[in-house]
């Protein structure tokens, strides 16, 4: 049995917001509330904290009414930036890169991204959730082969420093620079030429922009 986590789950088919309940209550999880649209999650959301009652992580649909385009994966991006504590899963029936991407931007503690598929196989759909309630990351190998397209060497990591390798695992702990300079006890110039030489040695181009450290990220939960 898993540490019991809180759910709050947004999937606009009610059978498969069910489902999903069903599985997590079965595994001793409590699902605290259920909700059809996009609206209704941030809405919900912010009742629960201000009554401090925050859930532990929010599973949600990309695809939400009304226009069913990316108004569950908008809504998963904002509730991260109004409660940086809050894991969100979001389920998508296709790898949708631009989304994963925007997801991760920033930080990739307590986030995930499945493939609807990967909801059958249960024991890693809730594994999934208790991990991201947690503070983890739940990425589909899907999402991790698409988004690493241009890095399919056996092992990318091997050209990185001991120290390069340091730095990078901060990173996709969700830390800044200034952050691991402190942690390092070095300087933020030094932290930045190790971040650049990982983004070189990876094949990161500058011409990926803030995704780079997003990429880099996920080659090294990838390795």
């Amino acid at each position: 049995m898993e540490d019991r986590v809180r759910v709050v789950i947004a999937e606009d088919s009610v059978l498969l917001r069910e489902g999903l309940t069903r599985l997590l209550t079965d595994r001793g999880h409590e699902v605290v509330a259920g909700v059809g649209d996009a609206q209704a999650l941030v809405k919900t959301i912010a009742e629960l904290a201000a009554a401090d009652e925050l859930p532990d992580v929010v599973v949600a649909d990309v695809r939400m009414p009304p226009t069913h385009t990316d108004e569950g994966v908008r809504a998963a991006v904002q509730l991260r930036s109004r409660h940086p504590g809050l894991g969100v899963l979001v389920l998508s029936q296709y790898v949708e890169e631009r989304y994963a991407t925007e997801l991760l931007a920033g930080s990739s503690r307590g986030v995930g991204y499945l493939l609807k598929d990967r909801v059958a196989e249960v024991r890693e759909f809730v594994d999934a959730v208790v991990r991201v309630a947690e503070g983890g990351t739940a990425l589909d190998p899907e999402v991790v082969a698409q988004l690493l397209g241009r890095s399919r060497k056996q092992d990318v990591l091997a050209a990185l420093t001991p120290r390069e390798r340091e730095v990078l695992g901060l990173m996709a702990e969700g830390r800044t620079n200034s952050a691991i300079a402190r942690q390092l006890v070095v300087s933020d110039g030094a932290v930045e030429k190790h971040v650049s030489n990982i983004f070189l040695k990876l094949g990161l181009s500058p011409s990926d922009g803030d995704h780079r450290r997003v990429l880099a990220v996920l080659t090294y939960l990838n390795s």
